[in-house]
């Protein structure tokens, strides 16, 4: 007779799910730059020993495969190493019994062919290619690499200034990242093992609090060089790409179509998730960085020619943005009240607050953009907020933070409903949005699940406002003409900025990878000033009287991230004020204390000009 057992008589699998806890924080904080093939070792290493045992190719083949691969990586594989690798893989592929063996097989194949290079330097070599090695994770996931241990141990040791400082030896918009960056840094930041990630912008946050950065000096400028730059939009690109450039000694005119400066930060982001007073302080900070002249209600390919601009100047940064508006092909799409949500952000960038009292808002999408109009609408007193989108909540773009804090501020989030047209009245205003409903289907070749038309009557969602927030488009035909190259409205060019065929013109942010983060346009503003100076002839370097302090012992005590919070919902939901409340001295100084300081120990030493 045999013992039948209400749970694991052992008591292993709840004790294993603390360790796999632990396993799923190391996955998280795999270290950047790290050798693929130790990557795909260590998959394959856990997929063996998650093995039954019943099935010969996963039992058998798997840690076959795993030797073949650590053959490579000593060096000792060849090319018929990787064809008999490759064989394997197929056959365990197409033969294994349960997902365990298979999926480690595709995804050891998609390895191979997304890392091709990779395996021909190990073979041909023993080693990996140039470039390749475990580099400061937070430092290298920063699109702009801003020094960020340094500047989060100046933090600790109170000295505010220098922070500032430090950060914006490698951006400018110190306060505009405090208040809206996206924080990638934080993806795989190593104190992931013990605990939670560093709350990197909340610290810089409280950096920028405690030293407004129009009170810190910035470093004198380079001696004149006597050389003109010209920059097209006034937005965290061309900002950036101005600052950095009269840092080096350049005169710099910036050309903005808008009556103020900030591009997206300005007339795309609203006031209550980023005040623009505070914008304003990055801005002032950053005229006073050297001879750099804004020339502010100036459209170019407008009011002043491309050709004109060009040739008044030694070289010209292109950085015009994605601020238009994408629409829909739906029935009726050009009734009153229907409009885009970026043009809707941008007249209340203006000034130009809608009245929405007593109307429900529909907003279509899923992205910050759809997030930022929902919340805007909500504070522009309309009765009834509501965000449709065609896919599942978690395959919305946005923020998790920004679509928890819309449904807390009473925002309905209406999902897997497509928009099929929209209904208007006899006097030509919207009365509802005609939705078909989806499910959710395969993965499409961008690796999301497709929605598709589900076996369910359309539905009808009345309202007497539509926001469109499905994309943003770029207003390149000026520039194309000029002979600039873009591909769906989006300008080409290398990853030096520069544009080809056109020697002196550089391009970068929003406008040359579609709309993206302010970090990343921030980067491209970088590089561009960078490389706009070596085809100006020189090779100046920033200037930074700032430098990290030595690094502290590590404290090693699991301790819980301090978040930013915010004013509750019921009362922040009433106006465009500033939602996050400040962290206090003792949040910043125990979350400051949190940080391994990589920079120092481990792989991460970094030395002259932490570079």
């Amino acid at each position: 007779m045999s013992t039948i057992y209400l749970n694991d008589p052992k008591g292993y699998d709840p004790r294993i799910s603390g360790f796999l806890e632990a396993f799923q924080r190391k996955a998280g904080a795999y270290p950047p730059g790290t050798c693929p093939l130790v990557v795909q070792q260590a998959l394959l290493q856990t997929a063996v020993s998650q093995t039954c045992g019943k099935c010969v190719p996963c039992r058998d083949g798997l840690p076959q495969l795993a030797a073949l691969l650590k053959k490579v990586l000593n060096g000792k594989g060849t090319e018929k190493t990787l064809a008999k690798m490759r064989a394997m893989a197929e056959m365990i592929r197409d033969t294994a019994d349960c997902a365990i063996g298979w999926q480690a097989a595709i995804e050891f194949l998609n390895g191979m062919d997304a890392f091709r290079e990779e395996y021909a330097s190990h073979v041909a070599t023993g080693l990996c290619a140039d470039g390749v090695g475990q580099k400061v994770p937070c430092i290298n996931l920063c699109p702009a690499h801003v020094d960020i241990p340094g500047y989060i141990a100046l933090v600790g040791q109170e000295d505010y200034a220098g922070a500032v400082n430090l950060i914006r030896r490698d951006n400018p918009l110190p306060t505009a990242c405090a208040m809206i960056c996206e924080h990638p840094c934080e993806e795989r930041c190593r104190r992931s093992l013990i605990d939670s990630p560093l709350n990197i912008r909340g610290l810089k946050k409280y950096a920028v609090d405690h030293a407004a950065v129009d009170t810190v000096a910035v470093p004198a400028p380079g001696v004149p060089t006597g050389k003109t730059v010209a920059v097209i939009g006034a937005g965290p690109a061309g900002l950036t790409c101005a600052y950095f450039l009269a840092q080096m000694g350049h005169k710099v005119t910036v050309y903005e179509r808008q009556k103020a400066g900030g591009g997206m930060l300005r007339y795309g982001i609203p006031n209550y998730r980023f005040p623009k007073d505070r914008l304003d302080e990055d801005i002032r900070a950053i005229l006073t960085a050297g001879d750099i002249e804004i020339r502010y209600g100036v459209s170019v390919g407008t009011d002043v020619s491309i050709e004109e601009v060009r040739a008044g100047c030694d070289a010209m940064f292109v950085a015009i943005g994605a601020q238009a508006g994408k629409k829909l092909r739906l029935d009726n799409v050009d009734a009153k009240n229907v409009e885009s949500a970026v043009e809707m952000l941008d007249r209340i960038g203006n000034g130009n607050i809608p009245d929405y009292t007593g109307k429900t808002v529909v907003v279509i999408g899923g992205g910050n953009v759809a997030m930022d109009a929902a919340r805007s609408a909500l504070r522009c007193h309309a009765e009834a907020v509501r965000i449709v989108y065609r896919r599942r909540q978690d395959d919305m773009t946005a923020l998790a933070s920004e679509i928890e804090s819309a449904v807390t501020e009473g925002i309905e989030l209406i999902t897997l409903e497509a928009p099929k047209a929209i209904e208007a009245d006899e006097n030509g205003c919207c009365s509802a949005l005609i939705t078909q409903p989806q499910m959710i289907s395969v993965y499409d070749s961008a690796g999301r699940p497709s929605p598709i038309d589900a076996n369910k009557p359309a539905n009808r969602i009345p309202c007497q406002v539509i926001l469109i927030a499905v994309g943003q488009d770029i207003v390149s035909k000026p520039f194309e003409d000029f002979g600039m190259p873009a591909k769906r409205n989006v300008f080409q060019a290398g990853l030096d900025t520069a544009v080809p065929g056109l020697p002196g013109v550089f391009v970068g942010g929003d406008c040359a990878t579609g709309p993206a983060t302010a970090i990343r346009a921030i980067a491209a503003g970088k590089v561009a000033a960078h490389n706009i100076d070596e085809y100006l002839g020189y090779h100046h370097k920033i200037p930074c009287e700032v430098s990290a302090p030595p690094a502290k012992e590590n404290d090693r005590r699991p301790c819980g991230r301090a978040n930013i919070t915010e004013r509750p919902a019921y009362i922040r939901r009433c106006d465009f004020d500033h939602v996050e409340n400040a962290f206090t001295y003792e949040e910043a100084m125990q979350e400051a204390g949190r940080c391994l300081r990589c920079d120092h120990f481990g792989c991460g030493v970094l030395q002259d000009g932490r570079d």
